[in-house]
């Protein structure tokens, strides 16, 4: 090799080595996960930039320092004991460890040790290698938590709630003190109309207003889920007695019938609640939550805002559900409803002025079935729109039969539910039955609830304007009760307003009900509506609803809801002694 060869190849070895260097530097410097590098006696003599940030030490600060200076004390001796051992045996180790920042904040790192060792086998240096866990470990947490958590409301999903009632009963089942847990299952009333009324959002902002006040009623070992789109389950644990159960069941519609606002709207809802007890009702998660489900729907039936506890009597109302949808439909096919009609009389001339339709039914199998048992459940199944057409029909042919004995001067007030209303084809459907019966809108009164007006829409306007332009009479039913709004009834062309029952009856006794009944009729008079007091059943009642300038009257005082042929008597009747 010639001179000039060996100087070439020495310059290519030592340019080999300082690119070399350069690179490990660059390498060192630039990667994301920590490096701390100690000597043989496990002081520390270098740190990369990705240390500093990680921990927040300086190379200033940790340097002849041992990795003692991030210990955090999760970990004790045996454990650094067994790390190094495996060091000294293996040559490496690596695992996840919990280390502390300058700040004092744990975190946990996954961390590789090595030992660095020389020709002759000799550890000249630990090479330790970090990779910083606690994002990682956040998004893992977050995910766990999403799995288990009900993203809008925040509190536990379906799933969660299973898991932990499974917990909780594997517990319970082996416990040396029997002990007993209460399951509510919780649905809030009408909650459709919400979100039709408010829209999605604001429906959205009631359930999580919702969970925030039911649990603040509770313990931390008590669980609380959403259970469904509107429901809710909760299991009070470890109660002492039933009462308890009950107590809460209290507390819980009580704080229900506060308004909720939400969006600077005052919103008013209930809630039916059914109750099932551990063990007495079951010993699994799905008996006592089918059970508890079975006992609100037996809630709902005597009312909103009520609960019930489950009793063995409720299996049998199942199939009468069952029964109650077969024979009904089986119903409206055949015509199997009657009329019944409660005069409405003015208190000022006596005179019969009108008479309110009411249907009736009574059934082979189920007997006389109250309407409101099939009435709401025809809302519910969609089946209150071919009964409410038959309605009219039976309406029809009554008006042509009171004509005929002189009576085309009472017109028949009909009930139209918000379903049937908010149908597309409401009012062609209304105008064919009328056109085929061939009588007049003049002769009848269309009553709606508050239900129906809450969408005040300008669909909804343009309806009740278009019935009042065929010649209905147009009846607002139960004011009083439900979302009461001095803005629907001057937007919407109604004639007639009609005080629940619920204001009247205590008007005698109440100086507080009394003054409301005054009020309402005060404000209607002011708008042009005529009013009518619902539930009249005595004189006096009578004698203070014409001081207060009410206009009309209905209820038992003057007569109950009677078939037609009973009420073409009463006419006469009325007539007689007038």
């Amino acid at each position: 090799m010639s001179s000039k060869d060996f100087t070439h190849n020495n310059m290519d070895i030592e340019h080999s080595s300082v690119y070399k260097t350069s690179l490990v530097k660059v390498i060192f410097e630039n990667v994301e996960e920590g490096i701390m590098i100690t000597n043989e006696k496990k002081c520390i003599i270098a740190v990369n930039p990705a240390f500093e940030f990680v921990t927040g030490y300086s190379l200033s600060e940790v340097i002849g320092n041992t990795p003692a200076i991030l210990q955090s004390g999760m970990h004790d001796s045996s454990f650094y004991k067994k790390m190094w051992a495996k060091i000294e045996k293996d040559g490496m180790w690596q695992g996840e460890i919990w280390n502390r920042r300058k700040t004092g904040d744990i975190y946990p790192e996954w961390l590789t040790i090595i030992a660095v060792k020389d020709g002759d086998n000799n550890i000249m240096n630990y090479c330790g290698i970090f990779t910083d866990l606690s994002e990682r470990k956040s998004v893992e947490s977050e995910l766990k938590k999403r799995t288990l958590t009900d993203l809008l409301t925040k509190v536990n999903n379906r799933f969660a709630y299973l898991e932990r009632m499974k917990a909780l009963l594997l517990t319970s089942a082996t416990a040396t003190t029997p002990m007993r847990h209460a399951i509510y299952f919780l649905d809030i009333d009408r909650f459709k109309q919400v979100n039709e009324v408010f829209g999605h959002a604001v429906g959205d902002k009631l359930l999580i207003a919702v969970a925030k006040r039911i649990r603040r009623l509770l313990k931390n070992k008590d669980i609380l889920a959403r259970y469904g789109d509107d429901e809710f389950a909760i299991t009070l644990t470890n109660i002492v007695h039933p009462r308890e159960a009950a107590k809460f069941a209290q507390q819980v519609l009580h704080a229900m019938e506060q308004p909720f606002i939400i969006d600077g709207q005052e919103i008013f809802i209930s809630v039916s609640i059914g109750i099932s007890l551990y063990p007495l009702d079951g010993g699994t998660t799905d008996e006592l939550v089918h059970r508890a489900d079975k006992a609100m729907y037996f809630s709902r039936q005597t009312g909103p805002g009520n609960f019930a506890f489950f009793i063995e009597d409720l299996e049998i109302d199942t199939k009468r559900v069952s029964l109650l949808d077969t024979e009904l439909r089986k119903a409206i096919e055949n015509n199997d409803f009657q009329l019944y009609f409660q005069p409405k009389v003015s208190l000022k001339t006596k005179q019969v002025i009108g008479v309110e339709a009411l249907v009736r039914w009574t059934n082979d199998k189920l007997g006389q079935v109250s309407p409101g048992e099939f009435i709401p459940y025809s809302e519910e199944t969609g089946l209150i729109i071919p009964l409410s057409e038959m309605i009219i029909e039976m309406a029809c042919s009554a008006f042509h039969v009171l004509r005929a004995n002189g009576y085309a001067n009472v017109p028949i007030a009909l009930n139209i539910s918000s379903i049937h209303f908010q149908q597309q084809n409401f009012l062609e459907t209304i105008q064919k039955i009328l056109e085929k019966n061939n009588t007049s809108a003049h002769n009848f009164e269309i009553e709606v609830t508050e239900r129906t007006v809450l969408d005040n829409s300008s669909e909804a306007i343009s309806k009740f304007d278009r019935l009042k332009q065929l010649g209905f009479t147009l009846s607002i039913d139960d004011f009083g009760t439900g979302y009461s709004s001095l803005s629907y009834l001057i937007r919407f062309p109604f004639d007639v307003l009609k005080i629940d029952r619920s204001f009247v009856q205590h008007i005698c006794s109440s100086e507080e009900k009394q003054g409301v009944v005054d009020a309402i009729i005060q404000m209607a008079h002011r708008l042009n509506m005529q009013v009518v007091a619902e539930g009249v059943e005595s004189k006096q009642q009578v004698q203070l609803l014409q001081e207060i300038d009410c206009d009309f009257a209905q209820g038992f005082h003057y007569s109950k809801p009677m078939p037609l042929g009973e009420l073409l008597q009463f006419l006469a009747y009325w007539e007689h002694i007038q």
